[in-house]
């Protein structure tokens, strides 16, 4: 069976969920937010508020945000918790959970005072909740099953109210069978801009979370009870060649705040500038607490916001710093076979088992090789190791990586891919020839008279 054709109302279907929704209220389905899904997983351009208080939207890597609209003061927004089918990068899909057509869910953006209702409708097979991470509300609104509230049934529909007291960078995610939920992908980002546009002002604000699956290759569904062996690692539910890369203007401010909703911390690490972490899930930190760095380690269930003048031209890196997080679809139980000469050894291996992948005899970048010249077939729904090609050929890299990509001249509101950075004349590195520059040699100029030089020799018995 070609899951990989299947529509999302059949992934639906399957999942049970046709049945959990055809059990809520048409009645009173009719007097909620229209629901608004996408199952797009390119970055979708800035939702510039056209009712409310003003704000400077964020921009979701791979992502959106979600529409609302005013009822008498009150923002309202509607998500719906459901299954969801994922591209991770082309190649590969997975059937995951989460809000609205994908996961993550849409970045829910309001201000600093608003009055919020979200309605949250629940699509599953099973109960859910949602807890909004990090901020003030109720006790009866945090959203932690059976301990503030009853779990919401499949088919029905919970309604959330409170004030978005404190501006920064939050999150979503599910507090009722919360590992299999969150290993499913539920989870979402949350951005409650300050009252006033000019505090802390940027160009450009991206934000996305970072998270991680255990599909094995050839299969879509993830295993929920994984707890550190991940072979996915995402930032936002997508892995490098497909993570959209940052795009920025020459001399830009920029922000970019990220969220961890993995099982382990991750150094996240941006080449060609350094940073100051401003923000925290607490707020903002203050100017005088800050520090330039190139890393910052974001540990589980941290958010950070970063900032940065974008003022080197060029596509520079942006990643995870554990190498194991910038690979795909890894095997655990790989062994390594440096220097070992496996002849045609790999090949019988793998008339026998299909998914049997050796490191190669002079290393990893061996198999991207084979990968390119079709030698070494993939099973079904899975991503090589290392992949993505830019300007100079293989990128060889997976998972948790991008870039960010500096350039002069672009229009406000124009994120999309400029394509490859064009290096001034000179400035790549390269293989050494007789090109070189010539060598000036330094001319030792011996005084009249001769040079004195004493001679300590090494102490100890001196055998020649």
């Amino acid at each position: 069976m070609d899951f990989s054709k299947f529509s999302r109302r059949d992934f639906f279907k399957l999942a049970g969920a046709g049945i959990a929704a055809s059990t809520v209220s048409k009645v009173a389905m009719a007097a909620l937010p229209e629901i608004v899904s996408t199952e797009q997983a390119n970055t979708q351009a800035p939702l510039h508020p056209n009712t409310g208080r003003p704000y400077n939207p964020v921009v979701t890597l791979n992502g959106w945000s979600l529409p609302w609209r005013m009822n008498k003061g009150v923002k309202e927004f509607h998500l719906v918790a459901e299954p969801v089918l994922r591209e991770m990068a082309p190649g590969m899909k997975a059937h995951l959970w989460g809000y609205n057509g994908q996961s993550p869910g849409p970045t829910i953006e309001v201000v600093e005072g608003d009055k919020v209702r979200i309605f949250v409708t629940n699509r599953l097979p099973e109960i859910t909740s949602i807890h909004w991470h990090g901020q003030r509300l109720p006790n009866g609104m945090d959203g932690v099953s059976g301990l503030n509230q009853p779990p919401i049934p499949p088919g029905k529909t919970f309604m959330y109210e409170f004030e978005a007291k404190r501006a920064g960078t939050f999150m979503y995610h599910p507090h009722a069978d919360e590992m299999l939920q969150m290993a499913m992908g539920m989870m979402g980002s949350w951005v409650t801009h300050p009252k006033n546009p000019k505090f802390m002002p940027v160009d450009r604000d991206f934000v996305f979370l970072l998270n991680a699956y255990d599909i094995d290759p050839g299969s879509y569904t993830p295993k929920v009870n994984t707890m550190l062996d991940f072979n996915l690692w995402t930032f936002n539910s997508r892995v490098f060649p497909g993570i959209e890369p940052i795009v920025v203007k020459k001399n830009d401010r920029v922000r970019i705040r990220v969220g961890n909703l993995t099982m382990t911390s991750h150094p996240i690490h941006l080449h060609g500038h350094e940073f100051q972490v401003t923000g925290t899930d607490g707020g903002w930190v203050p100017a005088s607490a800050r520090w330039p760095e190139v890393t910052t380690d974001i540990a589980v269930g941290q958010m950070r916001a970063i900032e940065f003048i974008a003022n080197e031209p060029g596509d520079w890196a942006f990643h995870c710093h554990k190498s194991h997080h910038t690979m795909n679809a890894m095997g655990h139980d790989v062994p390594t076979l440096l220097g070992v000469k496996q002849g045609d050894l790999m090949k019988k291996i793998g008339n026998l088992v299909p998914e049997y992948m050796p490191m190669g005899e002079t290393g990893m970048s061996e198999m991207t090789e084979m990968a390119e010249m079709m030698e070494m077939p993939l099973p079904e729904n899975t991503l090589p190791m290392m992949s993505g090609k830019a300007q100079f050929g293989a990128v060889e890299m997976g998972g948790m990586f991008t870039t960010v990509k500096v350039r002069e001249g672009l229009a406000r509101n124009d994120y999309k891919d400029p394509g490859y950075f064009n290096h001034p004349k000179g400035t790549v590195a390269r293989e050494v020839t007789n090109d070189l520059p010539p060598v000036e040699r330094s001319q030792t100029t011996v005084p009249e008279g001769g040079m004195e030089m004493s001679v300590r020799k090494p102490m100890g018995d001196m055998k020649h």
